[in-house]
């Protein structure tokens, strides 16, 4: 990944990063966001950046199959975790959702993923032991809650759905407090300048309306300079 593009997304929120696709693409209408309220295990941290390594989990109920099979696969989803293409994020769906009760984001587990060169967790699913967690490693999840239940991977690297966004292994992600997005691969090229452009086209009304003496008339001017940076 170009190092440049990566230090960029870095620096900028996820409601930026929509924005800024939709100049890449020239249009509005990107929708592969999550929709609902999120969580966020460091509100002030910044964004996670990453391919996506993907995973399902449950906890409501033990698992049926043998404890041989379900041993192995976890060693299996580690092993998958530690390998791909940096920089990298786990996005694991919680198939119990919305009644997830597992929380396997704990100060284990997020510890032992950082270890292994993970940038973040991405999930539907619970988080618990905030103040704990590893710095550098921020979970944005479902909800908050005290236990782990009877929590166990079932797939792994399968595609997986975070509040209504659909995410394959591999693909490009961006999240924050705000929720997440898969940046599409076509916008990568001229992800950057579209971000840049941004940036300084909001400009042109925030500069004005941070200043004293704003007025509607220059507003007006404001938003009349805005409307043409955009085209």
């Amino acid at each position: 990944m170009d190092t440049e593009l990566l230090t960029l997304l870095k620096t900028v929120d996820t409601p930026t990063v929509c924005n800024a696709i939709e100049v890449a693409e020239g249009r509005r209408g990107f929708n592969r966001f999550t929709k609902g309220t999120m969580l966020s295990s460091d509100p002030e941290g910044g964004a996670m950046v990453g391919f996506a390594r993907t995973a399902k989990i449950s906890a409501l109920a033990p698992p049926t199959e043998a404890p041989e099979v379900i041993k192995a696969r976890r060693m299996d989803y580690y092993r998958y975790m530690s390998e791909g293409e940096r920089p990298a994020l786990t996005v694991v769906e919680d198939v119990d959702f919305p009644n997830a009760i597992g929380a396997y984001w704990g100060e284990i587990n997020t510890t032992v993923h950082k270890g292994l060169g993970l940038s973040g967790a991405l999930t539907n699913g619970v988080m618990r032991d905030l103040g704990d967690l590893p710095d550098g490693f921020p979970v944005v999840a479902g909800s908050v809650g005290p236990s782990h239940g009877y929590v166990h991977v079932k797939e792994i690297g399968t595609p997986v759905k975070i509040f209504g966004l659909d995410i394959h292994a591999g693909e490009l992600v961006h999240a924050d407090r705000h929720g997440a997005l898969v940046v599409p691969e076509a916008v990568v090229p001229v992800l950057a300048n579209a971000i840049r452009k941004l940036l300084d086209t909001e400009q042109l009304v925030l500069g004005p309306a941070r200043e004293p003496g704003f007025t509607f008339e220059k507003f007006q001017e404001a938003w009349a300079a805005f409307e043409k940076a955009r085209t």
